[in-house]
């Protein structure tokens, strides 16, 4: 006859330290699981995209002879002359790469409504060669990858000259988050910016962007900062995607 098992303190305890070894990695798998979604979110989608710019530039606004592609990069010349988007944008997620010339100081501009006095009707999404000398103590709103003059990226992500960024922009509404090199440095409600002369942590905001950013419409044209001081910034796989604002809100 064979002897029934019995639950020994032993066997009691192995069993206790499994089971509490096997909630620690499923906790520890859950929260995994949510980071990489998190960054999942800002990465391309093999569905719904579409080119920012045509190979002929056909749906684009710039001045002539200014802006062209070469082998897949789109670069200005010498001049800093902006390129818009013809269509306006509201509710999208932005996906490009550039590549920086040194000292470079370039930008994202999103929600533009006015392309002639674009300075005080855009947000900036801040591109710069932050180690170049010249930058280097400049304000915190000025790095790269923050949003230009008003918030500070949390993390310097940026490469060196010569090497490809990766940068992802996500605009629904007010909320304007930012992931550069796969990280998320900023992320902004424009709601939080009342006022037009100091940022929501008492810094000062330029004196040439006086506009509350709380004020500021969320649908606009796109474009890309021209040559800065006669450097080019490079870019390529300029891709967008429209999003459903309200299930980016349930995110």
């Amino acid at each position: 006859m064979t002897t029934p098992k019995t639950c020994s303190r032993r066997n009691f305890l192995g069993t206790t330290v499994v089971a509490t070894i096997a909630a620690s990695f499923l906790g520890l798998s859950v929260i995994l699981s949510a980071l990489v979604a998190g960054a999942q979110r800002a990465q391309p989608e093999p569905t719904g995209w579409h080119n920012l710019f045509a190979a002929n530039l056909s749906d684009a606004i710039c001045p002539p002879d200014v802006w062209s592609w070469q082998d897949g990069v789109l670069s200005p010349k010498d001049k800093d002359e902006a390129i818009w988007s013809r269509q306006e944008y509201e509710n999208f997620l932005l996906d490009l790469e550039f590549k920086l010339e040194p000292g470079a100081n370039s930008g994202v501009f999103v929600y533009c409504t006015n392309i002639v006095n674009w300075i005080t009707n855009h947000v900036e999404i801040q591109i710069l060669d932050d180690a170049a000398p010249k930058w280097t103590n400049v304000p915190p709103t000025w790095k790269c990858a923050g949003i230009f003059g008003h918030a500070s990226p949390m993390n310097a992500m940026v490469k060196s000259p010569g090497e490809w960024n990766h940068l992802a922009i996500r605009c629904v509404g007010p909320r304007i988050s930012v992931w550069l090199n796969g990280a998320l440095v900023t992320d902004i409600n424009m709601k939080d910016w009342k006022s037009g002369t100091k940022n929501p942590d008492g810094t000062d905001i330029p004196a040439f962007e006086p506009r509350p950013l709380a004020n500021m419409p969320t649908k606009g044209r796109i474009g890309l900062q021209g040559a800065h001081g006669g450097i080019p910034t490079h870019f390529r796989n300029l891709r967008i995607k429209l999003l459903n604002p309200h299930a980016e809100k349930e995110q």
